[in-house]
């Protein structure tokens, strides 16, 4: 994926950018108020996100850690902040910082000057110079900020508290029934979301995540609350990503038109961006792992339905109407077995039918045959297979779609395309919401 710094790409969940590029770095943006958390103060408007200003919930200031997030509103600074998030612990010198993103040193000592006074950057030790004093070098801090990443599945939901490089600290899981309708799933996701948050990182009784141990922020007030920048909420589709707003989703239609963002954000007081499920997760292999080195690739989540994310030319692609993905109801079987989104013989409904049957083979050759459409349609670099029903027999996925793929290829006289399980659990979607809230500080909103 190119990096350049002449500006933040658009469409999609990064439509806004970083806010205004206004050169080298800009000074820091207001507080938020006491009812919730300013849009500014999270580098500008949060992409796709709205702010909530009014209601109860896990309420965090404008600040991260007592720190204001002014400094990550200029386009600069992001790719800054990037490096020295890929950098790892081990850090990145100025010098280094400057020749890869083309800034001038002092430029780059401007920068860095702000992020280590708002707490985002610290120095990470000396490295031996070619000539000269040796070279200090910096680091990310990971645990100035927080983002909550929250799966809504059609029978489960899964609350993840991810530091600034996407690490998950702590982790929530719920049963939960989609179609018992939004007053109680919102519910739901707000309870989750405050326990997740207002146990500082401890991970609930159905969790079994770690316990994170969060640093008191500065005036010794003692709250040990992650400092958190917004949630994301990836969830079945179809629905209108810029919006928040919920379509007809697949076996749930009285979703239709529902303002899943707004509501959200009221009753939690924090920034929302919601986005389908297979979306979020193809973000965050975009943004990390070694999927993320690959132009293109299609990521396949098979849980309790089947739904495609697609990452083309190192962007996560929505569609103009943001349908893109809609990988389970593509007709394989003419007359076949009717399907909930209303067609017949969707790869969706054979898929469940096989794996009700028990018949996980019969299951991966039909995912094989869809892959395989797909491929042959968009070229992509390599398959990643992710979902509950893929963890359950990891192996038979992968060896049913890669059989189906390699047979394809011979007959073109071409390289097979890879197959491989997607990592993180169940594919990472609560992992990639996260990441909705957290790329575009990075500059990295489209993946």
């Amino acid at each position: 994926m190119s990096r350049t710094n002449d500006g933040v790409g658009g469409g999609g969940a990064g439509d806004a950018g970083l806010g205004a590029a206004s050169g080298g770095e800009t000074g820091g943006a207001s507080a938020a108020s006491a009812g919730g958390v300013s849009a500014a103060s999270v580098g500008g408007p949060v992409p796709g996100a709205a702010v909530g200003g009014s209601g109860g919930g896990a309420v965090v200031g404008g600040a991260v850690g007592g720190v204001n997030l002014g400094a990550l509103r200029s386009h600069n600074a992001a790719l800054v902040l990037d490096l020295l998030r890929t950098a790892g612990p081990d850090g990145i010198s100025r010098l280094e910082l400057a020749e890869r993103t083309g800034l001038t040193p002092q430029a780059v000592s401007k920068i860095t000057a702000r992020l280590r006074e708002e707490g985002l950057a610290a120095e990470a030790g000396r490295r031996a110079s070619t000539g000269g004093k040796p070279r200090t070098v910096l680091r990310l801090v990971p645990e100035a900020g927080h983002a909550v990443g929250v799966h809504l599945d059609r029978d489960e939901l899964t609350a993840v508290l991810c530091d600034l490089t996407g690490a998950v600290v702590a982790r929530r899981s719920a049963a939960l029934d989609l179609g018992a309708g939004a007053e109680t799933v919102v519910e739901r996701a707000v309870r989750e979301v405050e326990e997740l948050v207002g146990q500082g990182g401890r991970s609930g009784a159905g969790g079994g995540g770690p316990v994170a141990q969060f640093p008191a922020p500065p005036g010794g007030s003692g709250d040990r609350r992650p400092q958190v920048l917004g949630v994301g909420v990836a969830l079945p589709g179809p629905l209108d990503h810029r919006r928040g707003v919920l379509h007809r989703v697949t076996g749930f239609p009285e979703w239709n038109g529902f303002p899943l963002r707004d509501v959200l954000a009221r009753r939690l007081s924090l920034p929302v961006v919601v986005d389908k499920d297979t979306n979020a997760a193809a973000l965050g292999l975009a943004v990390g792992g070694d999927a993320g080195a690959l132009a293109s690739f299609a990521y396949l989540h098979f849980g309790a339905g089947l739904g495609g994310g697609l990452v083309i030319g190192g962007a996560v692609h929505r569609g103009a109407r943001t349908g893109a993905g809609e990988f389970g109801h593509q007709v394989v079987q003419l007359d076949g077995p009717p399907c909930g989104c209303g067609n017949r013989g969707c790869v969706e409904a054979l898929c469940l039918a096989a794996v009700a049957r028990g018949d996980a083979a019969e299951a991966a050759r039909v995912l094989g045959t869809a892959a395989g459409n797909l491929v042959a349609l968009l070229d992509v670099d390599l398959v990643l297979l992710g979902g509950r029903t893929v963890a359950a027999a990891p192996e038979t996925f992968v060896r049913g779609v890669a059989a189906v793929l390699d047979e394809r290829a011979g007959r073109a006289g071409e390289d097979p395309v890879p197959v491989r399980v997607a990592p993180g659990e169940g594919g990472g979607v609560a992992e990639g919401a996260a990441q909705l809230l957290l790329a575009p500080l990075f500059g990295r909103a489209e993946g």
